[in-house]
């Protein structure tokens, strides 16, 4: 299943679990709303009723002045027979009852007749009235033809001197009152419910499309933690959690499962002639090639940059796996074509079986890589599979690994300094600190070798920071005007690096104007507007920014109108160089020093190694050189002789200077 059908999967039951949420909250709330409604319109209306009822009771007591001789039989007087006939035509007293004291009926009033009963009935409500003298009231629904569907019925004690003489009855017919109230209740639940409902739907849907948002979001970071961001192929730690669930299976089933690391050759040109978001699209494009080569059981990650590795599962043998990697050395021939430019590649890839080249995922994908490496010393675009011979270099590759560890853990790198000398003065400004590491033999590790494998472990960020503070630990003991430079490594650019830095700082007491940081054009290759970002951040702190070995990478010179570097480095190629004979280089390292100062930066030329190449940057209006011709990185402790010496070897300098004489002394 394909990331898009995953996601597609989530909000559908997301969709659906919401809408009847929705739904069951939405009816209890109209439900009760309409409950209520009911309730308080019925109690209302009963109470209405009621008050009528007793009302016409009271006004038939007050208007009859023979209540007690009705009450014993006797027949009533005209006037009280007028008023009988008037109130039952009002419409709503439909009918009066007379009642003794002992709750029988003596005369009715209605709408057909007023007259005596010829059989008197026991009414209990009557009795209850006369005995306690208290009015008592009721409202009912008509069970038989004769009489009101809702009416209300009320019984009025008559006393007389203290003592009942009679109990009046009314019954009103409210009929038409409870439709009329029903139908405004009707009309006024139904605006209460669309008011509620409309009030509950707003908010509803705004909640709603947030958990939609939220979901989608929480699937996205859910998926980006296993995944790579640019191309949606696994990423190194999914990488490794599958090919342990695939290599069980296959110690399982006894079958086995092939690693192909693939390269793009030559990636780096894609990105120095076209930009690296050329760079990037090409990148999409080969995750794409490769997913459609390979089978949907097949592993495919991104690991960084232009490698990838396809885990080949369930496969019958080394056949099988050559056959694979033949596919994708054709598919990566095929040119890509971005942004109207036709791209020519092609692909080295090296591979390693399992469990025959081990049955740890790390191991294994190490042995592809050394495969790998020996495609691109064979030439490119091939294919090799790991051997026996190259597990010796895995060995030593694994030991370097863990000298890095035991140093970062230990804090046993050495950090040496190279001088950086004014070429008008002919005196040292500054230094590079530069990063040493000694094998368990105690013999040296070459920094081209160690610090790449210290950045794939993930090392390099703790070793920079050591490194940064120990370099400015060790230039808070030298004459105030005398610089370090450190090189950061693009891993470091990883969000903490201004914080190290103002840390450092500020534990040291180093002057930020002294600490020169410096970089190389392959920080600004990917993630750009982020490390610019950073770098102007570092820049604020008063520190100094150096593009290290300018003029090495195709988009050097494009980098010096994005941001203010303080200093570019010319790398050690030109000065080598720089006396061919038709002056080409000589006409490029003087236009480099050129641009340099119209931007106020500072140009310094590495490798400077005799006093011939020395006058030469000398007449280009050079500022500052760096080389063995000057003297070879040293150890801090070194470093005061080398500034005395140059002192002796110019004595006039000493008068001109006594306090960083005495400095240097101290």
């Amino acid at each position: 299943m394909n990331w898009g059908s995953r996601v597609h999967q989530v909000i559908v039951m997301t969709v659906r679990r919401t809408a009847l949420l929705i739904v069951l909250v939405l009816a209890a709330l109209i439900g009760g709303t309409l409950a209520v409604v009911k309730y308080t319109t019925d109690y209302l209306l009963h109470q209405h009723a009621v008050a009528i009822a007793q009302r016409w009771a009271r006004l038939l007591a007050e208007n009859v002045g023979d209540l007690e001789q009705i009450a014993a039989g006797q027949q009533p007087s005209s006037r009280s027979m007028t008023f009988f006939d008037w109130s039952v035509r009002e419409g709503v007293l439909y009918r009066y009852e007379i009642f003794n004291r002992q709750g029988y009926s003596q005369l009715v009033a209605d709408r057909h007749q007023t007259a005596l009963v010829d059989v008197s009935e026991f009414r209990p409500e009557a009795a209850a009235a006369a005995k306690t003298g208290m009015m008592s009231a009721a409202v009912k629904e008509g069970d038989v033809q004769n009489l009101p569907a809702f009416y209300a019925e009320a019984y009025v004690p008559v006393l007389s001197a203290g003592r009942p003489i009679a109990v009046v009855a009314a019954f009103v017919d409210q009929t038409d009152e409870r439709n009329r109230v029903y139908h405004a209740f009707l009309v006024a639940a139904g605006c209460l419910c669309a008011l509620t409902s409309l009030a509950f739907l707003v908010p509803a849907g705004a909640w709603y499309r947030r958990t939609l948002e939220k979901e989608r979001a929480d699937a996205e970071i859910s998926f980006l933690a296993k995944h790579d961001a640019m191309t949606r192929l696994a990423n190194r730690s999914h990488l490794a959690e599958r090919m342990t669930e695939a290599l069980d299976r296959a110690v399982r089933t006894g079958g086995e499962i092939a690693i192909l690391h693939l390269d793009l050759d030559h990636f780096k040109d894609i990105n120095d002639r076209l930009g690296h978001q050329a760079g990037d699209t090409v990148i999409r494009l080969m995750g794409d090639r490769i997913s459609e080569t390979t089978r949907p059981g097949d592993i495919v990650a991104r690991l960084a940059g232009d490698e990838f590795v396809i885990v080949q599962t369930d496969i019958a043998g080394r056949t099988e796996a050559e056959k694979l990697a033949r596919r994708l050395l054709e598919i990566m021939a095929q040119p890509f074509v971005v942004g109207g430019h036709e791209i020519p590649t092609t692909a080295s890839i090296g591979i390693a079986l399992a469990p025959l080249d081990g049955r740890d995922p790390e191991r294994l994908i190490r042995s592809a890589d050394l495969a790998l490496s020996r495609c691109k010393s064979d030439g490119r675009n091939c294919r090799r599979f790991f051997t026996p011979d190259l597990d010796a270099e895995l060995q030593a590759r694994l030991r370097l690994e863990g000298r890095i560890r035991e140093a970062t853990r230990n804090e046993e790198f050495e950090l040496h300094f190279q001088p950086l000398v004014d070429v008008a003065a002919g005196r040292t400004t500054g230094f590079e600190a530069l990063l040493r590491l000694r094998a368990a033999d105690g013999s040296p590790v070459s920094p081209t070798t160690f610090i790449p494998i210290a950045e794939q472990i993930g090392m390099i960020g703790r070793i920079g920071a050591w490194a940064l503070r120990q370099a400015c630990r060790t230039a808070t003991q030298w004459p105030d005007e005398l610089t370090v430079a450190v090189n950061l490594s693009p891993v470091q650019f990883d969000g903490t690096i201004v914080g190290t830095v103002r840390s450092v700082l500020d534990e040291t007491g180093l002057d930020p104007g002294r600490l020169q940081l410096e970089i190389t054009e392959s920080l600004l290759l990917e993630h750009t507007e982020t490390v610019m970002a950073q770098l102007a951040e570092l820049k604020a702190l008063g520190v100094a920014i150096v593009m290290d070995d300018f003029g090495t990478g195709y988009s050097s010179m494009s980098y010096l109108w994005r941001f203010p570097f303080d200093k570019i480095k010319i790398d050690r190629t030109f000065i080598q160089n720089l006396e061919d004979a038709d002056k080409s280089v000589e006409t490029i390292v003087r236009t480099i020093i050129n641009l340099g100062h119209v931007l106020k930066m500072r140009v310094t030329v590495e490798g400077v190694e005799d006093g011939r190449q020395l006058d030469l940057i000398r007449s280009l209006a050079c500022d500052e050189a760096q080389g063995y011709y000057f003297a070879r990185p040293m150890p801090a402790g070194d470093i005061a002789a080398h500034l005395l010496g140059e002192f002796v070897r110019k004595p006039a300098k000493i008068a001109a200077e006594p306090r960083r004489m005495l400095q240097l002394v101290k």
